[in-house]
């Protein structure tokens, strides 16, 4: 349809003729275009041909979906980037915004195709329409070099106080990416943030300054003095409480490790002395941090004696707090679970095991086990919470992001998965009696080649008692269908008794993927137990007619031979955790522990045998150990949980390679059971 309509390539023989129309069926055909990728061809040289029409809007329209094409190359961009510079050149305001616009959200993926309209955008950094100027400067700091940025950064100062907050908001995001492109200009990029933080501004705009602000502190180090320095100013004359937090908050962290802690103390009391009680609470927290984290006896004692005057507050929850904090400062243990403690528990594990336990009334006679979920660093807990930055939050509806760089839709996370897991399993009756999943496989093992004609994974899924294998069996074959499919295990090992079998009826190519489960008994709970199973896939086949669509009245027994499926330590039974290794290898000194010496000739570096240990044990890699700096010896600090009540494990694995004979590894164990540190020990060997 849109071709008819379209006519020629040039659009020239359309039965359209209004320019609008035909805008209208650009964008039926970016979406046609962009949903099929099998017309991609035809509907990109249509595109093409609408950008020699006599139409402005038309010729805009298909340049801008080009642009916003999925997977655009440089080459397909050529001649829409040529034609939206021509309108740079434009007397017409709005086909100069329109274009600016396009070349600036492109110049987020493709900066070296809008580089050569550099020339051009340079003569539009004066034009009398501010919002066009905005874009140019931007654009410009997104493909110019590092030599055209101390030009670039003077003309954005100039003109800063006469633009809208919404593009302010713009510029701050192109400086911040512009700090990370040129960590050598941080300097000029830093006194430029802080004079348009002390301008007047709504919290939109503040918030992205400060944002920026601490992106600098975290990515480039020799701007954190000056830059803490900034924010100290900041806040003492702040009048949005949510950034005074977030900034007391930052001081508490970077402050207790910086050369002279004691200079932000002052900037952190005249918040407890000054501001609210929302703002007095976080300064509170943010000074006990330099009590508890500080090493100067000196600098403790001088926050003792602030904290004491400061349970005299008329607000209860700064009383609170500084009680706690006194207290904590006095107990090194305390100090340790609640301000020195690196690790916090994942929160969407601890939800899912939350609405497990609330779903089982028989979990519900014990009280819940918060040692069984695992914890990961404030690291990881930031990235599973980051937020959009402010330039998509607030400019969404100002900038319009490429289809190029829209992110596809993000594959479930492991919690999900085993939640959905979990759902799965709690509708078959036969184990409703089973009780809560321990752990589940956190992907499917194949178990079959992709383009077999029967296609088998498999998830293996840890109950206190039992031992569910999830058999995911899939028919490609065409008029053929499977009946009473069923999966027969043999393990070559003691420890497990099956159970039972519960097939799937019926099997097409209409059907998809349709589970088969086998269940196991564990004879000894405390035991893990390990070893491998011979699974073969049996079922009866049916022919179909093609032309009724019925299957034949009989069929023959038949079976197909699968890989053989493995319990191990790492991905069965065990789930990574982060801990602080050296405090927690200490407390379990006197616990289970175990040593043992391995040769992995097989392993052609060290870098190798760090990623093959962490992938066999399934543990979490603590200090940046799995990144080691020496070729010849290194040591990798390895940490998990036991799902059951197993408890934690802490691996230290010393290792030093040899081009004779590879990586030699000893291998010393702690943990809070002698079943789990022989697990360890077993998994390798």
């Amino acid at each position: 349809m849109i071709q008819q309509l379209a006519g020629g390539r040039s659009g020239a023989g359309s039965a359209l003729k209004n320019p609008m129309a035909l805008c209208m069926l650009i964008r039926y055909a970016s979406k046609v275009m962009d949903e099929d990728p099998n017309v991609q061809k035809q509907m990109f040289d249509l595109l093409e041909g609408w950008l020699r029409h006599k139409s402005d809007m038309v010729n805009y329209e298909a340049a801008r979906a080009i642009c916003e094409m999925r997977n655009v190359t440089p080459q397909q961009l050529t001649r829409a980037v040529t034609q939206l510079q021509l309108f740079l050149s434009s007397p017409k305001p709005t086909l100069k915004f329109a274009a600016m616009r396009t070349l600036s959200t492109l110049a987020l993926s493709h900066p070296s195709s809008v580089a050569s309209c550099n020339l051009d955008m340079e003569n539009l950094i004066s034009d009398s329409n501010r919002s066009i100027a905005t874009y140019a400067i931007t654009t410009l700091l997104k493909t110019g070099n590092e030599a055209s940025v101390d030009r670039l950064m003077k003309t954005i100062t100039g003109f800063m106080s006469e633009i809208s907050d919404e593009f302010k908001v713009i510029v701050v995001d192109a400086i911040r990416s512009l700090c990370l492109k040129f960590p050598n200009k941080q300097t000029l990029m830093l006194t430029f943030l802080s004079s348009v933080l002390r301008d007047e501004g709504g919290y939109d705009f503040k918030r992205s300054v400060v944002e920026a602000i601490f992106d600098m502190i975290r990515f480039i180090k020799e701007s954190k003095e000056a830059a803490l320095a900034h924010l100290c100013e900041f806040i003492e004359d702040c009048e949005f409480t949510k950034l005074s937090v977030r900034v007391l908050h930052l001081l508490g962290i970077e402050g207790p490790k910086a050369p002279n802690p004691t200079k932000y103390i002052r900037y952190i009391y005249n918040r407890v002395v000054l501001e609210n009680a929302i703002v007095r609470a976080a300064a509170v927290t943010s000074l006990a941090k330099f009590g508890v984290c500080g090493v100067d006896p000196t600098i403790k004692r001088s926050v003792t004696v602030l904290l004491n005057r400061c349970l005299d507050d008329v607000d209860d929850e700064v009383r609170d707090r500084a009680a706690l904090y006194l207290r904590i400062m006095k107990e090194e243990e305390l100090a340790e679970s609640f301000v020195k403690e690196d690790s916090v528990y994942s929160l969407a594990t601890l939800e899912s095991k939350l609405v497990a336990y609330v779903n089982d009334p028989a979990a519900q006679e014990v009280d819940f086990d918060a040692s069984s979920v695992p914890k990961i660093s404030r690291a990881q807990a930031q990235q599973e919470s980051a937020r959009p930055t402010t330039l998509e939050s607030i400019t969404a509806s100002v900038v319009s992001q490429p289809k190029a760089s829209a992110p596809a839709k993000a594959a479930p996370s492991a919690q999900e998965t085993q939640s959905a897991y979990a759902s799965q399993l709690a509708a078959v009756p036969e184990m409703e009696t089973f009780g809560t999943i321990l752990n589940s496989s956190s992907k499917p093992i194949p178990l079959t080649e992709s383009d077999t004609e029967y296609v088998v994974t498999c998830v293996k899924h840890i109950f206190k008692e039992h031992v569910v294998f999830q058999f995911n069996v899939s028919n490609t074959v065409p008029d053929s269908l499977l009946e009473n499919v069923s999966v027969v295990m043999q393990p070559n090992g003691e420890g497990l008794t099956e159970d039972f079998i519960l097939p799937a009826e019926k099997l097409d190519l209409s059907t998809g993927p349709q589970p088969v489960y086998v269940s196991f008994t564990r004879e000894n709970p405390e035991e893990y137990t390990l070893g491998g199973f011979a699974c073969t896939l049996r079922f009866v086949s049916k022919e179909v007619d093609p032309s009724s669509g019925l299957p034949e009245d009989t069929g023959y027994d038949d079976e197909y031979q699968l890989e053989e499926v493995e319990l191990s330590a790492g991905g069965d039974y065990i789930v990574p955790t982060y801990c602080s290794f050296e405090s927690e290898w200490e407390k379990l000194d006197g616990a289970a522990n175990a040593e043992e010496e391995f040769s992995l000739s097989s392993m052609a570096s060290i870098k190798a045998a760090c990623e093959s240990l962490i992938e066999v044990l399934n543990m979490e890699a603590l200090a940046g150990s799995d990144n080691p700096t020496s070729t010849a010896v290194h040591t990798l600090l390895l940490s998990g949980l036991v799902a059951g009540g197993g408890g934690k494990v802490l691996a230290r694995c010393q290792m030093a390679f040899t081009a004779s004979s590879g990586v030699s590894l000893r291998m010393s164990v702690r943990a809070e059971k002698e079943e789990v540190s022989q697990l360890l020990i077993s998994a390798i060997g």
